[in-house]
Formats: C-alpha cells, structure tokens, sequence
C-alpha cells in the first residue's frame, strides 16, 4: 500500500456538487448574517429558520458549503467533550457535566432524526464508537472508561467493555487485547451531510451565498469583496479559519489533521477485518487517530500530528502533507494487515480549531454570537453549538442556552515565536509518548505532560 496515484482531495468532495449557488454582489440588510458554511453555521441557520421562519437569515461561505473541516472530516458523529467528562466535572461540576454529556448524546439522535425527516442520504449509519486497546496498560484504560459511565448511570446497552474476544470480533486488528463500545456514535458522509443540511436550511428561506468570504467583520455588519452586509445579528462560525479574520489571528488556532481512503475493499477482506455495523473507531495512542468504513466498503482513516505552521497560517499546500500521509499508511497497514497491498485512492487534510485552554464555547453578546474550538469533535458537536446558538438568538429559554460551555471564554494563544514553539513541542511529545509507551509496554510520564499543557488535569473519579 503507497500513495501512488492517490488523489490529493478528500474521497467526501466527489460527490460535491459543481455548480456553486451564487456569491453575494450587493450591499443589503438583513436580520441574521451567518459567517461561515460549516457545520456550526448551517446547523445554526437551519434550527433558526425553524424556531422563527419570519427572519431574513443570510450564509456566507468563503468557497463551498463543507468546505472547512465540516466536509473534511473522518465522518465521526459522536459525542464527546474534547477534555473529557472528568474534567467538564472538575470545571463546572457534576450536575453541569450530566447535563452536558446527555445533551451531546442527544444529538447524535437529534442528527439521525433530522437526517431522515429531511431525506438527507448522508450514510447515516449509528453503529457507535469502538476503541480498542493494543498495549496492555491500556486495558486499564477501557476499564476505567467503563467504570465512569457506571458511575454516571450508562448500562450495557450504552457503554459494554470487551474482552480480547469480543473486541477482536468487533475489529480484527493486530495486537488488540480489549476493547470498549460507546453507543452514542454515527459513522456519516460529512459532505453529504453538509450539503443536504445547507438544502435544508435553503427550504426554511436561508439564503446561502458560496464564492463570499468575509474580509472583515464589525459592530452589526459584514464585509465581502463585493458587498457589505449589515445585520441585527452577526453569527462568526469560522471555526480553524477565524485565524484569518483581521484581528482574530489568536482567538483559535488551526491545528491540521490528515486522512487516506483505500479503495472498496472485497467482501471477503471485510469478513477478516469486522466493523460490520459501521462503528467508528480509534485506539488509545496519544497521537490520535480514527477510521470508519465507509458505506461503499472503503477504509477511510486519519490522525493527528501535523506540524503547526507559524502565524496560524493556511495554505491549500498544507493539505496533501506526504510524511504525514505515509505515517497513516504505515500505522493503518500495521493495524490492519489485512489492507497491505490495495491502493489509496485519496489523501487529504484540512485545519481544526483549537481554543488556547482547548475547550469549545458556545457566545452570546448583543449583536454578536459565536461558537467552535470542538478540537476535531465537531460532527455531532457543532450541532448542538448551532442549536444553542439558535435558541439565544431567538430567546426561547431552553435548558441547552444553560449548559456549561454557554459563555465560556478561552484566553487568547500567546504571540509568535512562543506559540509556535509551545504548539510544536507538544505534538512531539504525544509522537515520543506512543515510541515510548511501545518500547516500554509501560504509559509514558510523556504523555502527562501533554495533558498538562493542553488544561487537562482531571482524572476519572468512580
């Protein structure tokens, strides 16, 4: 397996459409102007256009609807808080953190639901997440996994620890000595569902204008190339690309992730390999990584690790990245052997959002609203953002405008080169703590440092 002939695009964009609805040409006024064509936007304008149908709401979108990590992603629609449910009870309490983690859970449903109410064909497949253990202090991990959804009243059917056995049974991969199942999990299409979304909001009068990307933004107004937009409310859904708004460079940073996808693998390949309900998956390596098969029998699969370009810069060069797509293929084909020999067909990646204590956050101010920084969680969470954000701008008073992450407000990153060399130091720490922690059979004191670093300080309470 090589990337010879692999196409430097995301598998997901071969099915975006090529015709583009049209870039705004004239200067207008409306009641809500969305920035931003992602998940957080067109979630946000969709549940708005439901909850009050009268407002004159406006997208705009710099290229295409998914453009950004929305339509890039590995297709993971789960629930989870990038820190951890230890530490959303650490920072806001147990009461807070419940109510949290069952809204996230809620989503993946809501997402279901609305995929089928809407006709969206986003391969919507909820099989759950599995995550399997490979060296055997991280057997202690899963249990440990297992132990705290106990203590939060999760039972078989929502959260079961599996044994070599039955995690071999669920993913056949080398080394597996155990596993865990989350049910709260989708493998989707995130392009597919992008697009179905933005048709969607488009029925329930969202006007969407691809081709306008914002140059500046101010006090009740937007700025396009072509046109300047006021509006009673401005929503900023930028997410990895607020970096580029004039004055924003350290609110959020780009961190990029990168993906392969193989070619559909035969039926008798996929008998060996398992993942026959389409649960996504991970292992529990501190450099993340995390696949799904795809519903026309690929492996499409993806991690962490690439290096933090300096001023949060973006460039369409930093996406096809070739160590690190040879770093995938070596990690997938020593995962799974059985896909040695069989072509990639794509390699690709994109920028996420990464606030500085890397907590997401949902803002409400007059005039003004936002939400992102979901660390690559953003599938499932980027919905509840959007929802959130909808019932603060309509004022319904719904218990979501009341969870934690709802006025959270991360400190700015620090100024180049200190960011540059903080961000860079610790993406190499999570690489060393994998060579380690394979070498030694032991977790490496490495990898705590890195949760240090990242605010993560909380440990599982049972």
């Amino acid at each position: 397996m090589d990337l010879t002939g692999a196409e430097p695009r995301p598998l997901w964009w071969d099915v975006v459409p090529s015709e583009r609805t049209r870039a705004i040409a004239q200067s207008s006024e409306v009641d809500v102007v969305v920035v931003g064509g992602g998940f957080t936007g067109l979630w946000c304008a969709f549940h708005l256009a439901s909850l009050d149908p009268s407002l004159d709401i406006v997208v705009l979108e710099g290229s295409h609807v998914g453009f950004g990590a929305s339509g890039r992603n590995g297709g993971w629609c789960h629930a989870a808080y990038p820190l951890g449910y230890a530490q959303l009870v650490a920072d806001h309490g147990k009461d807070a953190a419940d109510r949290h983690t069952a809204a996230l859970n809620q989503s993946v449903a809501d997402i279901g639901r609305i995929v089928a109410e809407e006709g969206i064909d986003c391969d919507f497949a909820p099989g759950g997440v599995l995550g399997v253990a490979r060296l055997p202090f991280q057997v202690g991990y899963a249990k440990e996994e297992v132990a705290e959804a106990r203590a939060q009243g999760f039972g078989e059917d929502e959260v079961r620890f599996l044994d070599r056995e039955e995690a071999r049974a669920a993913l056949n991969g080398s080394d597996v000595l155990a596993g865990i199942w989350h049910a709260f999990g989708a493998a989707v299409h995130p392009a597919r569902l992008a697009h179905g979304l933005a048709a969607a909001a488009e029925r329930r009068g969202v006007r969407i204008f691809e081709g306008s990307r914002v140059l500046q933004i101010g006090d009740g107004w937007v700025e396009t190339e072509a046109a300047r937009i006021t509006a009673k409310e401005v929503v900023l859904a930028t997410e990895g690309y607020t970096a580029r708004l004039p004055g924003r460079r350290r609110d959020v940073v780009p961190l990029y992730s990168h993906m392969i996808a193989t070619e559909p693998l035969p039926d008798d390949v996929w008998e060996d390999i398992g993942l026959r309900d389409r649960p996504t998956f991970h292992d529990y390596r501190n450099a993340l990584i995390y696949g799904q098969r795809t519903a026309d029998g690929r492996l499409a699969f993806g991690g962490r690790g690439a290096p933090y370009h300096w001023g949060s810069t973006i460039e369409d060069g930093f996406d096809a990245y070739t160590p690190i797509h040879e770093e995938l293929v070596r990690v997938l084909t020593s995962l799974l052997p059985q896909v040695e020999g069989f072509q990639v067909t794509h390699r690709w990646g994109g920028p996420l959002g990464v606030t500085r204590d890397w907590r997401p956050f949902v803002v409400r101010e007059p005039g003004f609203s936002k939400a992102g920084g979901y660390v690559g969680d953003g599938v499932a969470t980027a919905q509840l953002a959007g929802r959130t954000l909808a019932h603060l701008i309509a004022d319904t008073g719904d218990p979501i405008t009341r969870l934690p992450w709802v006025g959270h407000r991360s400190r700015r990153w620090e100024p180049e080169p200190i960011r540059w060399m903080g961000i860079r130091s610790g993406l190499r720490l999570a690489k060393w703590a994998d060579r380690m922690e394979e070498r030694t059979q032991r977790p490496s004191s490495l990898s705590a440092v890195g949760n240090w670093l990242r605010g993560k300080r909380a440990k599982i309470q049972v």
